[in-house]
C-alpha cells in the first residue's frame, strides 16, 4: 500500500499539483509531495501532513471553497474547477494555477495544478487570433478599396461604350460597302458583349454566386457549345487578323454530335471570350490561338491552345484568383479568370491549366453533359 501511495505521490509531483484533504471548513492536510512552488508562498515549514488554511495562502480561493463546500455536500462524483488565476511569490514571480474540488469515498479534496504551459499555450492563441483579426480587417479594407476600384472603373468604361454605340448607331445610316456593314455589325456585336460583361462584373461584386444561380440542365435549353465556339470566333477573327494571327477551331472537331453543356447561353460565351481574349494579348504576331472541343465521358472539354511564352510558374497558383494578373500586367484588372472559375465551378464544370510542350499556354476547361 505505501509502494502504491509513494507511486502517486510521485506522479502528482511531476504534474507539479498539490494535493489538501479538508479537515474542517477552513483547515486542510496536505497528502501529496509538496511542490517547489508552494514554498514560495508559505511563511510555515511545510511537509506532507501539514495542516494549511488555503485561502491563506491562495486569497483567490475564498470564494471558489463557498462554491466547493455546495459540490462536497452533494458527496458526489462531479468536480468543480476555479479556472485559471495567477498569483505572484515571495520574490514577485507570477505563478498561474487552478483548482479543482472532489468528492471520493465521502472525502473531500483539493488539487491545486500549477497551468504554466496552460497559460502559456492560452496566450499564444489568444495572440494568434488578435493578430488574425488584424489581419482580417487589414484584408477586408483593401477588398473594400479593389471593389471600389473596380466599381469607378467599369462606371467610366460604361460611359466610354454609351458613346461607342452612338457611333456605331450613326454609321447605319453612312453609305457603306458590304464588307463595312458586316463589320459594323460584329463591332455593335462586340459592343452588346461588352454591356453584358458590365452588369456580370457588377453583380460578381455585390453577389458573386447570386448572380450565377440562373443556368439550365435540361436537354431542350442547354447551350450548344459548339454554336458559342463559333460565335465568339466570329467575333474575334478582324482583331486577329489586324495582327496578323489566325484564330481556328481545331480541324478534329466533329460538327455532327451533339455538343450542348450545362450553363447559359450568355455566360458561356463570356467565358470563352475571357480566355480567347487573354491568348490573344499572350501570344506573339504571326502565331495560331486553336480551339477544341472534346466528349470526355459525362463532360465536355474545352481547350485554348497559344504559341505565347506560357505563364511564369510563381503565377500559375493564382491565376484565377479575383485581381490576379501576371508579371506583365498585360491584363485588365485582374478578374476575368477569376469570373470563369466561380461561372465553371457553379455550373459543377472545373477549370484550369497547363503548359505546352512545345511553349506556349492552354487553359481549359470542363462542363457536364445535361441530364436527359
Amino acid at each position: 500500500m505505501s509502494e502504491s501511495i509513494s507511486i502517486t505521490e510521485k506522479i502528482f509531483a511531476i504534474l507539479k499539483t498539490l494535493i489538501l484533504e479538508r479537515l474542517n471548513a477552513n483547515v486542510f492536510k496536505i497528502i501529496s509531495c509538496v511542490p517547489d512552488w508552494l514554498m514560495g508562498f508559505c511563511h510555515q515549514q511545510i511537509n506532507p501532513e501539514t495542516e494549511v488554511v488555503p485561502r491563506d495562502i491562495f486569497p483567490f480561493l475564498e470564494t471558489f471553497l463557498i462554491d466547493a463546500e455546495e459540490l462536497w455536500q452533494i458527496n458526489g462524483d462531479k468536480i468543480l474547477k476555479s479556472g485559471l488565476w495567477y498569483q505572484t511569490d515571495a520574490s514577485g514571480k507570477e505563478y498561474h494555477f487552478e483548482a479543482v474540488a472532489i468528492c471520493a469515498d465521502s472525502r473531500q479534496f483539493i488539487l491545486i495544478e500549477l497551468k504554466e504551459d496552460v497559460f502559456i499555450e492560452k496566450q499564444s492563441i489568444i495572440q494568434k487570433a488578435r493578430e488574425n483579426k488584424l489581419e482580417y480587417h487589414y484584408l477586408f479594407k483593401e477588398t473594400q478599396k479593389k471593389e471600389v476600384l473596380i466599381h469607378c472603373v467599369i462606371h467610366d468604361i460604361a460611359g466610354q461604350l454609351s458613346g461607342i454605340n452612338c457611333c456605331l448607331a450613326l454609321l447605319e445610316f453612312e453609305n457603306l460597302t458590304p464588307k463595312g456593314k458586316e463589320r459594323l455589325e460584329i463591332g455593335k456585336k462586340q459592343s452588346q458583349k461588352q454591356e453584358m460583361l458590365i452588369r456580370q462584373i457588377l453583380d460578381a461584386f455585390s453577389a458573386e454566386i447570386k448572380s450565377l444561380e440562373s443556368f439550365t440542365s435540361d436537354v431542350a435549353n442547354a447551350p450548344n457549345a459548339l454554336a458559342c465556339v463559333r460565335e465568339v470566333i466570329e467575333l474575334f477573327t478582324p482583331s486577329f487578323a489586324l495582327n496578323e494571327m489566325q484564330l481556328e477551331l481545331a480541324i478534329n472537331t466533329n460538327i455532327t454530335v451533339d455538343w450542348r453543356v450545362i450553363g447559359d447561353k450568355s455566360r458561356l460565351e463570356r467565358i470563352l471570350t475571357n480566355l480567347i481574349e487573354n491568348a490573344f494579348r499572350h501570344s506573339p504576331p504571326v502565331s495560331t490561338v486553336t480551339v477544341s472541343l472534346q466528349h470526355d465521358g459525362e463532360y465536355i472539354l474545352f481547350t485554348v491552345d497559344d504559341e505565347g511564352f506560357g505563364v511564369p510558374s510563381e503565377n500559375v497558383n493564382s491565376l484565377f484568383q479575383k485581381f490576379s494578373q501576371g508579371n506583365t500586367h498585360r491584363g485588365r484588372i485582374g478578374i476575368g479568370l477569376y469570373f470563369c472559375r466561380i461561372t465553371v465551378e457553379r455550373w459543377g464544370g472545373t477549370i484550369g491549366y497547363l503548359p505546352r510542350p512545345n511553349g506556349g499556354s492552354c487553359f481549359w476547361f470542363r462542363l457536364p453533359k445535361p441530364t436527359v
